[in-house]
């Protein structure tokens, strides 16, 4: 199996729009009307949001995004892994992929908001393996009973 690559994408190619807009129309049957806090494709297209495609070899495996919030702090946006490759250690690279490039972009903490329904717990399981631990609301987000906000402090990149 060839080695998983990412790529910074413009989800202007079909297999990665694809990915973004069904992650985004699930994300929207998964929550109650206003409670769905996905971005949608020309969200994801902002100057503050940074987006990498995780190819196995011509296959789109995964899909996430980082938003840069202020200097220090950044958010995990839209990840996804494409379905036929779920539960093979995608996310898991997809995540530590984001959380490398928040270190070197010298963000010292990253946020993320995701459902509490069972429908997120794999990727609640993968949060707290990471490391993340809950806090409260962050940027322009609400507590509304239905959504988990997890963050981690990341570690200064030594300069040795």
């Amino acid at each position: 199996m060839p080695p998983l690559r990412f790529l910074r994408d413009d989800l202007r190619g079909p297999e990665a729009r694809a990915l973004a807009e069904q992650h985004f129309a699930e994300m929207l049957t998964c929550s109650p009307d206003g409670c769905a806090h996905a971005f949608p494709l020309d969200r994801l297209r902002a100057p503050d949001v940074a987006v990498w495609a995780g190819w196995r070899g011509p296959t789109l495996a995964c899909l996430g995004a980082l938003r840069r919030l202020d200097a220090e702090n950044g958010e995990l946006k839209a990840m996804r892994v494409a379905d036929p490759l779920r539960g093979q250690g995608h996310g898991r690279a997809l995540l530590e992929h984001l959380l490398a490039e928040a270190r070197a972009a010298g963000l010292r903490a990253v946020s993320l908001e995701t459902g509490s329904s069972p429908v997120f717990a794999p990727a609640l399981r993968l949060y707290a393996r990471a490391g993340f631990t809950p806090c409260g609301p962050f940027g322009e987000h609400r507590a509304d009973g239905l959504s988990v906000f997890l963050r981690m402090e990341l570690p200064l990149m030594s300069t040795d």
